[in-house]
């Protein structure tokens, strides 16, 4: 596997076309939709050029296709982190190891978890900036007072959808899960 590139898949959901973005240590990036800027995109900031690499995208997209089935509740694919600031990566690495599927935890205790010292609303800051959402849980991180913000497919909806499919809220009655 050459270690300059990065290899793409998409996988058809319920919230649209998920892209994962998978570099030779992990996935790099994943995103609510797909189209050739956005691949441009990501690979301008990862500095890689794109490979056509089947075989390292197949554990990516099929762990994606089974969540979104309801099948997956621990994602179990390497994570590249690269995309991240070491602040990011302390507090996006807290959620990712301590906030399991159908879980929440509030954007305050995140903060104090991570030991970062970062006030609550910093840390929705590095919600809306995760490069991994789906399988770096953003979705799972909600204000005191309700679900908060979420930046991923169509906001604060397909964060309702997620935490909706993980048992965390109810399904609504017009809502095909």
């Amino acid at each position: 596997m050459d270690s300059s590139t990065v290899a793409f898949a998409t996988v058809p959901t319920r919230l649209g076309d998920v892209l994962a973005a998978v570099t030779e240590d992990g996935v790099a990036a994943t995103h609510f939709q797909d189209g050739p800027p956005l691949r441009e995109r990501i690979a301008d900031r990862l500095g890689m050029a794109v490979a056509d690499d089947p075989d390292r995208t197949a554990a990516a997209g099929e762990e994606l296709a089974a969540y979104f089935r309801g099948e997956l509740k621990e994602f179990r694919v390497p994570v590249d982190w690269r995309l991240m600031s070491p602040l990011q990566r302390q507090v996006l690495g807290t959620l990712f190891a301590t906030v399991p599927y159908g879980e929440v935890v509030t954007y305050g205790e995140l903060a104090s978890r991570s030991g970062t010292g970062v006030p609550a609303r910093a840390i929705g800051s590095i919600m809306g900036a995760n490069p991994i959402p789906i399988i770096v849980p953003c979705h799972r991180v909600v204000a005191s007072n309700g679900l908060g913000g979420f930046s991923g497919g169509e906001g604060v909806e397909s964060k309702r959808w997620l935490l909706t499919l993980e048992g965390h809220l109810p399904p609504t009655l017009d809502w095909d899960i």
